[in-house]
């Protein structure tokens, strides 16, 4: 049976790397995954697909990409914890290979043709690494790499570890930790003799419980007024979006704890406390990283990075469909060190 996504159309601004550029293939992905089937309709525009509103049916999706693609059998969330999007975080992990692949050797390449660093002497650290652990899970089975996970939620870290032992293609690979003091980012996690060579996260966006609400009810009401919009008289689309208006609650379609919606200060305030460690751990990471959601914030950013004097401030910008975001990146080391890093 072929399937009713055309796998012509592509998700528009991925990476060339990234194995979801084309548009979800519903009817394999309900063979990788049955349980799938109960949620897959028709849209409005005759294609199969899900209810992006559902955050039962998104987690659905997560575990059939996560099967079918990185070879992850068991994988699952307690409830009310961020379901995160396969597609974006895989990009994360591919621009970063490309930053790492920049001072990589080309002796230690797996084939001369090829310029990413992979295997499991490679060590990345995710910074709120949550009970979903996709960073690391992605990171590994796509490139083979090591992991430190990090959060300061004892049961999103034990829903990690749990994820880990319970995949024989994770176990070994993927070390998660719990960050006691709420105040730190490296200090407690990472001790003084160890190296990474690279940090990623996604900081949480938000600067206080009520913004993360109104923006958790305002993704949902794109969503399902998105799905309706075609198939409904203009009348009745109005009708629509004001009860949406009035119905809408907390309940998120890619869920999220407080820790990973908001905290004091946004994401210019999480990714400023990285950059004020990184100068304390500047010999022991080659590239220091994180995602800045919002365009306005750079400017915060770039003002705290040179503060500590980075040799070197790159970045990056993503696009998933109509959604841009950028990754900013920063290493302590001279064009030379990079290069000796990996001798």
């Amino acid at each position: 049976m072929t399937s009713k996504t055309s796998k012509k159309q592509g998700i528009k601004g991925l990476h060339p790397r990234n194995l979801h550029k084309q548009l979800y293939d519903f009817d394999s992905l309900k063979k990788v995954l049955p349980e799938l089937s109960a949620a897959v309709s028709e849209n409005s525009q005759g294609r199969l697909s899900i209810d992006f509103s559902n955050p039962h049916s998104v987690k659905l999706l997560n575990k059939a990409l996560l099967r079918a693609f990185y070879q992850v059998e068991h994988w699952d969330i307690p409830a009310g914890y961020l379901c995160p999007p396969i597609p974006g975080r895989a990009d994360y992990l591919h621009y970063l290979a490309d930053i790492l692949a920049e001072s990589y050797p080309l002796r230690d390449r797996v084939k001369v043709s090829s310029t990413i660093p992979v295997g499991k002497k490679v060590t990345v650290m995710d910074i709120g690494m949550g009970a979903n652990c996709v960073y690391p899970i992605i990171g590994t089975r796509h490139y083979g790499w090591s992991f430190i996970g990090t959060d300061i939620d004892p049961a999103a870290v034990s829903s990690a570890a749990m994820l880990v032992v319970s995949n024989s293609t994770l176990r070994g690979r993927i070390d998660c930790r719990l960050q006691a003091n709420t105040q730190n980012i490296f200090r407690g996690v990472l001790s003084e003799n160890e190296r990474v060579d690279a940090t990623l996260c996604n900081p949480p966006f938000h600067h206080s419980p009520e913004a993360a609400a109104e923006g958790s009810s305002r993704k949902i009401n794109n969503l399902r007024a998105n799905a309706t919009r075609k198939s409904r008289p203009a009348g009745e689309k109005r009708q629509f979006a004001k009860s949406q208006q009035q119905t809408t609650t907390s309940r998120l379609n890619f869920g999220g704890q407080g820790a990973e919606l908001w905290c004091a200060g946004g994401e210019v305030a999480f990714i400023t406390q990285i950059i004020k460690e990184s100068a304390g751990v500047a010999d022991q990471c080659l590239w220091f990283t994180s995602l800045v959601s919002k365009k306005d914030n750079l400017a915060a950013i770039y003002r705290a990075l040179k503060s500590v004097k980075p040799s070197l401030i790159k970045t990056i910008q993503m696009q998933q469909g109509q959604k841009l975001t950028r990754i900013v990146a920063w290493t302590f080391h001279s064009e030379k060190a990079r290069r000796q890093w990996w001798l």
